[in-house]
């Protein structure tokens, strides 16, 4: 099983050498896949999370590539509506190729309705839009030229209603939910036989174990974390995203407490 890093590429905090130190950070402790988000128009909704300068994905994407080797780079997740379908086949077939096979599209239909709004998407379409798009790149990659395409670029498909899930398994090529509780994650497998699993998890060490049954994977004590990771393998997990933001953006001018902490994790994950 595979470990990841969602790298913020957006914040105070965040400028191009701030996420050439992450990609050296995720790379150098061994993790093997780097994801970043992906926002167009950052609306007053969005900016309350995840607030300007906001890096393309795509654009940032690229620049890493040029700067790492061996690690695999990743959308988590591209909001599939905003973007014209066959432009995103074209982007990520060329990064995929530019890259050497190691981008990996991650997909999801979104939330922020004011961005919506602002890019001429209709919110309530989301769904819909999403499923048509997916079968539009699937489309764009069928033929001779793209086939490399599709071979070299799996799509990870986000969300865990009904709808995404029958997304995930008609289109996806793994079940990428995000910062769900391990029960439910294992409730939704026993359910939903699916393509893969790819989930993407907090990271939030503490010195107390965290007794809440609605505990996000990912968070409470090392001993905890790492039997996360353990259960999460057995469910057949072929990789596992860390996602060490809390939600405030002044994190991205500290990141140092996260590297401690994807430092710990890493190096007693691979002692057991």
């Amino acid at each position: 099983m595979q470990l990841g890093v969602n790298v913020p590429n957006f914040g105070p905090g965040t400028d191009p050498g701030m996420l050439r130190e992450w990609a050296r950070t995720v790379e150098g402790l061994g993790f093997g896949l780097l994801m970043v988000s992906d926002h167009v128009a950052v609306t007053p909704d969005v900016a309350e999370r995840y607030p300007e300068p906001f890096y393309e994905p795509f654009t940032t994407l690229s620049w890493l590539a040029g700067i790492t080797t061996g690690l695999r780079l990743g959308t988590t997740v591209l909001v599939l509506p905003y973007r014209n379908p066959l432009l995103v086949a074209r982007m990520a077939g060329t990064l995929g190729r530019l890259s050497g096979g190691r981008f990996v599209l991650g997909v999801g239909v979104g939330w922020a309705r004011q961005e919506f709004d602002a890019l001429g998407v209709p919110f309530g379409a989301r769904g819909r839009l999403t499923d048509d798009h997916l079968s539009t790149l699937r489309d764009a990659w069928a033929g001779e030229a793209g086939e490399s395409d599709r071979r070299t670029v799996p799509v990870w498909v986000g969300g865990h209603s009904e709808a995404a899930l029958r997304r995930a398994v008609r289109f996806g090529d793994a079940w990428h939910p995000l910062r769900l509780p391990l029960a439910r994650m294992r409730s939704v497998l026993a359910e939903h036989p699916m393509p893969g699993f790819a989930p993407r998890i907090a990271l939030r060490l503490t010195t107390t174990p965290v007794d809440d049954p609605e505990r996000p994977a990912g968070v409470g004590t090392l001993d905890q974390i790492l039997d996360d990771l353990r259960q999460l393998r057995d469910l057949g997990a072929e990789t596992v995203v860390f996602d060490p933001y809390r939600g405030d953006p002044e994190e991205t001018r500290r990141p140092q407490e996260a590297w401690q902490t994807l430092t710990t994790v890493a190096t007693h994950w691979r002692a057991a």
